[in-house]
């Protein structure tokens, strides 16, 4: 009797918080591969130990290519004309029976201003931002594809992603860091290696139609996450500013716009997922502690 194919992994976006999840599979022998919007994005991916594949948002992958993966994560943002995975190939992800997940990363952004209160994912979603509301729908459009055509799809709001090379840490290292003050204001994050560890676990025990929350166990006023980057650093935290006194970017005050809290409950009880950073201090002492060990073998 022959053996099973070795599970596959296709990443439609092969970006940062995917390739921490790919990287994680690639080492344990399943096959990743992973997609860029240039021919040279792709070979870059090649030189990295993935199948690299080009998807610009307009040429489908042949249905030939998806017929040759059990798993789908799809972490491409939506644009003005909708979600260009399922304009592209939505047809073909419908009828390719082998899929045994797929799996669509948005945000808690869908959720909108809570005024600071907790949200779970039964919570009314009001989206306030363009972006999120462009999420909130291409998650209903992702969720058709489980209603109507059985496609086993798990959707995954995250919160604001952290982790090497993309923390509080790399900010004050680079001059950008700035504390600026809403009272009330509170963001949810989550460090990268628990999303994928979400991730993981939900592949493993798959539930089609599934929302999870991934954000750590603190939400927390990001002044004072730039306070704790810049003690374990060793450097003077920048001044509080007022946010009606900051210089800020329109998108960079649009961050300020809504605050909520977000549970994470579903992920620990129906996933067993046990974050391996709750808070932000333990998130960012381990980026730090990583640093000053050096590359792994």
């Amino acid at each position: 009797m022959s053996s099973p194919p070795a599970p596959a992994l296709l990443c439609l976006g092969l970006g940062y918080t995917a390739h921490r999840l790919a990287r994680a599979l690639r080492a344990e022998g399943w096959h990743v591969a992973g997609t860029a919007r240039t021919e040279a994005g792709a070979a870059a991916l090649e030189d990295d130990g993935f199948e690299g594949l080009v998807f610009d948002g307009e040429r489908p992958l042949p249905p030939s290519t998806l017929r040759r993966f059990s798993h789908v994560l799809v972490s491409i943002p939506p644009d003005d004309r909708g979600d260009p995975v399922l304009r592209a190939m939505g047809d073909d992800l419908a009828a390719a029976d082998g899929l045994g997940w797929i799996g669509y990363l948005s945000t808690t952004g869908v959720y909108g201003d809570a005024d600071g209160a907790w949200v779970d994912e039964d919570s009314p979603t009001r989206p306030t931002q363009a972006r999120s509301i462009r999420r909130l729908e291409a998650e209903q459009h992702w969720f058709n594809l489980w209603r109507d055509q059985g496609r086993p799809v798990e959707v995954f709001r995250l919160a604001g992603i952290y982790g090497p090379g993309r923390s509080a840490l790399d900010s004050v290292r680079a001059g950008r860091a700035h504390r600026v003050v809403k009272p009330g204001h509170v963001v949810c994050r989550i460090h990268v290696d628990d999303i994928a560890e979400v991730l993981r676990a939900a592949m493993a025990r798959p539930y089609p139609g599934a929302i999870y929350n991934c954000a750590d166990d603190e939400p927390a006023p990001p002044q004072d996450v730039i306070a704790e980057a810049c003690a374990l650093l060793g450097v003077e935290p920048p001044p509080e500013v007022p946010l009606e006194d900051a210089d800020l970017s329109p998108m960079a005050r649009s961050f300020y716009a809504d605050t909520r809290r977000v549970r994470n409950d579903r992920l620990k009880t129906r996933l067993g997922v046990r974050l391996r950073y709750p808070g932000y201090r333990e998130g960012l002492r381990a980026i730090l502690d990583a640093a000053h060990a050096g590359p792994g073998p």
